[in-house]
């Protein structure tokens, strides 16, 4: 749905005289038990029937979204000595994870009115519901905020480098702290602000081995993982116990 209205202003366009050829340097991620983070290069070529326009800049701007999930951000306030939750607002659709990446800042290549249809901007790919006197926009950008603090939200003006107005690459970081799903990547083409093509492709991120393992079995037998983390933890503390006799003799 986030990306719906691009569909529908795309095929309303005229067949575009320039066109992505994408490539990804990896089709998937894999989150095992060191994974540390990774990197993802995005990379591609302009095709092109007729000759290099001459009238208006070639934008390029790389988009790479995670699953969208509802959060609730809270508002804490310090009363009688404590810190207390006065005021949430419930975000309807926050991606997990969200970079841009663009060849230069993102309004010098994409018009206010096409960033409304088209949601690209971190802040417009959040959508937040609420009452208007709880300054709901005041809560938006907290969990820009908290989250570009995590690196999970990541706006990179410069990042994508474009070689004859043909070329293009960037890379893309992703952090530690992922959430499994498939990822987005868009990839738009613009020209004085507007949007005149665009790619997409899917990059999937999924737990793999042990990781994979508990994770099934914490949601589809949850009974069992309990006994079993219970059983481990009581081992855990019957070996620790055991070995402090030892070292005490």
């Amino acid at each position: 749905m986030l990306r719906l209205a691009t569909f529908c202003l795309l095929l309303a366009m005229p067949a575009s005289a320039e066109e992505i050829v994408l490539g990804l340097s990896r089709d998937e991620v894999a989150i095992t038990a060191t994974f540390e983070g990774s990197e993802i290069a995005i990379f591609g070529a302009i095709k092109r029937e007729e000759p290099l326009p001459t009238e208006g800049d070639l934008g390029v701007i790389v988009t790479v979204a995670g699953p969208d999930m509802p959060v609730t951000v809270r508002r804490k306030e310090r009363r009688l000595g404590i810190w207390v939750n006065t005021e949430a607002v419930d975000i309807d659709v926050a991606p997990s994870f969200y970079a841009v990446s663009t060849n230069r800042p993102l309004d010098e290549i994409l018009s206010d009115s096409e960033d409304v249809n088209t949601r690209i901007s971190t802040r417009r790919a959040i959508r937040s519901v609420g009452p208007s006197e709880l300054g709901s926009d005041q809560f938006t950008n907290a969990l820009v905020r908290i989250r570009a603090a995590q690196e999970l939200y990541q706006t990179i003006p410069t990042g994508v480098w474009v070689k004859d107005d043909t070329l293009f690459r960037t890379i893309i970081t992703l952090p530690a702290n992922l959430t499994e799903g498939d990822y987005k990547a868009e990839i738009y083409l613009t020209r004085d602000g507007r949007i005149i093509d665009l790619y997409s492709a899917v990059i999937p991120v999924k737990k793999v081995g042990l990781e994979r393992w508990l994770y099934n079995l914490a949601h589809d037998q949850a009974p069992i993982y309990g006994i079993m983390s219970l059983s481990i933890a009581i081992a855990a503390g019957w070996l620790a116990s055991a070995a402090f006799s030892l070292l005490r003799r």
